[in-house]
């Protein structure tokens, strides 16, 4: 990163969230030798040892609260993506004229001339994310997948060595505050309702996700899906090169549910028997990773090699273990309504539903008609559950209440038959029970596993 891009003024950088974004922008900015302010809500003993290794880095850094003056003073603020945009130090920032950045902008902008394909959407950003790095380094290339997937790009840009390509997914949260988003290819998986907890409108949610195209060109590139209308509309106007996926019809990169194969455009890619990932929606996410790589010019016979050994990413749809017959299946990372959907949608055998945590907004009537042919048994619960128990009351499936997560597996055991499955796919944040999805989906697979 030059240090002549950050604050040039020379004044202090303020760094809002000390998550691993915030941990690893402060340890980039200061290696790039600025003045760094860093500070978060939080406090509590692991925070607090993250905090004085900042400091001894040469970090100011405070806990529990913001110095909102300080912040005011700085020559740039940079936003780690779980602090939401009219939080107290980023309205002071805004109000004091300071520019707002996002962490993941900051890494790009020290990564300047590694090419990146950019992934944003409601569903399937992650799986398709790391599809996408999986294909490029299946071919021999240095390949990683940072952003919103887990790996901040501050922290790549740290690296002694770049890498050769980056598979970048970005959130809504993250795009907020990006300004100069300008992939090498960009991929919209889809768009559906989410998040509605912290946008006022759901207008406001895919204006931040529109700005993945902010500075689209005749030379650009953007893989898109055929099968979702707000997605079609979202792009309608967009500048470049349009390459759609479908599993619906014949499109650039589209599922011949005939022969059961995979295609881009009249071309085999594979087999659905060799993709070892449950639905529909993952045939989706590996066609828009395909036409990705293959838009930087890799074959197709490499990205359906490539295909054929990609598994299932932790959380989404994973089987975790088969007990008395029962397939135990954790969709953790199902923190919406549409993704949720999609889960059921991949069901093949009689399920048992674990729906619940907290609540985002968005009811969940429209689950009843696809619950009503295979769902023995929805089991309700955490802060989300009297909502769900209203939402589906008058459905043709059974909807019990639980309270505490051993409790929801228990009764999910009881219920369910030899040839059944237990699908954790809660369509709820997991911020009443847990730290995060992953610790949900830890904790879940913890549980089967004892028995």
């Amino acid at each position: 990163m030059k240090p002549e891009r950050v604050a040039p003024d020379g004044r202090e950088v303020a760094v809002i969230g000390l998550g691993r974004s915030g941990v690893a922008a402060t340890r980039l900015l200061l290696r790039a030798g600025r003045h760094v302010y860093a500070s978060d809500a939080g406090t509590f003993p692991a925070l607090e040892e993250l905090a004085q290794g900042l400091r001894t880095l040469g970090a100011a850094v405070d806990l529990g609260g913001h110095d909102l003056d300080r912040i005011a003073k700085a020559g740039l603020c940079i936003v780690s993506p779980g602090v939401p945009p009219d939080a107290p130090p980023l309205a002071a920032a805004r109000r004091a004229g300071v520019p707002v950045q996002a962490e993941a902008e900051l890494g790009l902008e020290a990564l300047d001339g590694v090419p990146y394909i950019a992934v944003t959407g409601t569903n399937g950003k992650t799986t398709t994310t790391a599809l996408i790095a999986h294909l490029l380094a299946s071919t021999g290339s240095r390949a990683e997948a940072a952003g919103n997937i887990g790996t901040p790009l501050c922290e790549i840009a740290m690296e002694p060595v770049p890498p050769e390509w980056l598979a970048v997914e970005l959130s809504s949260f993250q795009l907020h505050d990006m300004q100069r988003v300008e992939p090498d290819v960009g991929v919209l998986t889809n768009l559906a309702p989410d998040h509605l907890d912290r946008y006022r409108a759901l207008g406001e949610y895919y204006e931040d996700k529109r700005r993945l195209f902010q500075r689209a060109s005749a030379d650009s590139v953007w893989v898109t899906n055929a099968d979702d209308a707000a997605s079609r509309e979202i792009v309608r106007e967009v500048a470049g090169r349009h390459l759609r996926f479908s599993v619906a019809g014949e499109a650039d990169g589209w599922y011949d549910r005939a022969a059961d194969l995979l295609r881009i455009a009249d071309a085999d890619l594979l087999p659905r028997a060799e993709l070892s990932l449950m639905g529909d929606h993952n045939v989706a996410n590996a066609l828009a990773a395909s036409l990705a790589v293959h838009a930087t010019g890799v074959s197709l016979s490499e990205i359906g090699k490539g295909l054929s050994t990609f598994a299932a990413l932790p959380h989404r749809m994973e089987p975790v273990r088969e007990v008395d017959g029962v397939l135990w299946i954790n969709d953790s990372k199902a923190t919406n309504i549409a993704s949720t959907e999609m889960a059921i949608r991949a069901m093949t055998r009689p399920f048992v539903l674990l729906l619940g945590g907290r609540h985002k907004g968005e009811p969940y009537t429209r689950l009843a008609p696809l619950l009503a042919t295979a769902c023995r048994a929805v089991i309700a619960y955490g802060e989300a559950g009297p909502i769900v128990e209203r939402d589906l009351a008058g459905s043709a499936t059974p909807v019990l209440a639980e309270g505490d997560f051993e409790a929801v597996l228990a009764r999910a055991r009881s219920l369910a038959r030899p040839g059944d499955a237990v699908v954790l796919s809660p369509a709820c944040s997991s911020y009443d029970m847990f730290t995060n999805y992953e610790a949900r989906g830890r904790r879940f697979r913890a549980i089967v596993e004892s028995w």
